[in-house]
């Protein structure tokens, strides 16, 4: 197999574990295959499935990389001769399939965008895996409209910010729910209307206050568990419930028959099993409707903390403390 003219330093996980299990490595990349690009990486951000990758608990595909990172921004250095719509020398942020946290990736034209206008690697590297998990899950899946309600959990992190601001941002009144009274007011200055704190009072009373006992019409989830039967008491009738995560358990005691007597649609997706032509389309989307508002300062998604590529270890056990607000983001060029 043809391989750049280079190795390359990437995260290694040995064996499943703690953060400390992380240690650095080399290894030599193959070229692109048909439909892709090869990025040299400035910035990777730091998600959930990483930590659930390194745990254990999120093998990767089959065919894709082992290494850790779903999101980049950096520099296209190679293409694939069939690709058309990028060149060497383009500054892209992209979705990968595996294989992030490393100085060289391949990943699929098709899921590349542009880096958005006044932004850095930095910035650019906390948009993909968040912007593509929430415009399919919420636009796409739930088909959540502007001038409709939606309930979004966990508001503070890198999915809440995310679904806020593009919900809010497309016209859509959003609430949400997080674990404090900092992270709530966070959330309002997100561009949430209604910001609970889950630690403190019960979400269903206060969401069917506001919305005259009607209920949201979309719920995003990420908390699973005992948080499921909760959301079927406060949506609304003909309303849509999207799995997005299971922080609070993967296991729930359903109330069938509120499904059924509202007529809720219970839907949910993981992003990295999804196809090339599924993830494809969700660039497509983006470019469309969200990559405007980045270009114009309408959406900024903020950047929690920035750590070296050396201290990947110090940024897993950050995102592991649950304090963090906006993204996690490593910098290869620090």
């Amino acid at each position: 197999m043809a391989t750049l003219d280079r190795q390359f330093t990437h995260v290694m996980v040995e064996q499943p574990g703690e953060p400390s299990v992380m240690t650095m490595a080399q290894s030599t990349l193959a070229m692109p295959s048909a439909g892709q690009v090869t990025i040299k990486v400035h910035a990777a951000g730091v998600n959930g499935p990483d930590i659930k990758q390194r745990v254990g608990a999120y093998p990767p595909p089959a065919d894709a990389s082992p290494i850790l990172g779903l999101e980049v921004a950096g520099e296209i250095v190679a293409v694939a001769d069939d690709v058309t719509q990028w060149q060497v020398g383009d500054k892209v942020c992209a979705l990968v399939p595996g294989g992030g946290y490393a100085e060289l990736v391949n990943t699929y034209a098709a899921h590349c965008l542009p880096i958005p206008t006044g932004y850095s690697y930095v910035q650019a590297a906390a948009l993909p895996e968040t912007f593509f998990t929430v415009w399919g899950n919420l636009f796409i899946r739930g088909g959540l409209k502007a001038g409709e309600t939606v309930l979004i959990h966990g508001g503070s992190g890198g999915i809440g910010t995310t679904a806020i601001q593009m919900a809010s941002c497309l016209g859509a009144k959003v609430f949400a729910t997080s674990g404090s009274a900092e992270k709530c007011q966070y959330c309002l200055d997100q561009g949430a209307s209604v910001a609970i704190n889950y630690n403190e009072e019960h979400f269903v009373e206060p969401i069917l206050a506001a919305t005259d006992g009607l209920g949201v019409n979309v719920i995003m989830d990420i908390a699973g568990g005992d948080f499921i039967n909760e959301n079927l008491k406060a949506i609304a009738t003909d309303g849509r419930m999207v799995s997005v995560a299971m922080q609070r358990g993967p296991q729930a005691n359903v109330d069938i028959f509120r499904i059924m007597a509202k007529r809720v649609v219970w839907t949910g997706s993981t992003l990295r099993p999804q196809s090339v032509q599924n993830k494809a389309q969700i660039a497509q989307g983006l470019a469309q409707y969200v990559w405007p508002l980045l270009n114009s300062g309408e959406m900024s998604i903020p950047v929690d903390s920035v750590f070296a590529f050396a201290q990947v270890v110090e940024a897993h056990q950050r995102m592991e403390s649950g304090q963090h607000k906006g993204k996690i983001v490593l910098n290869l060029q620090a």
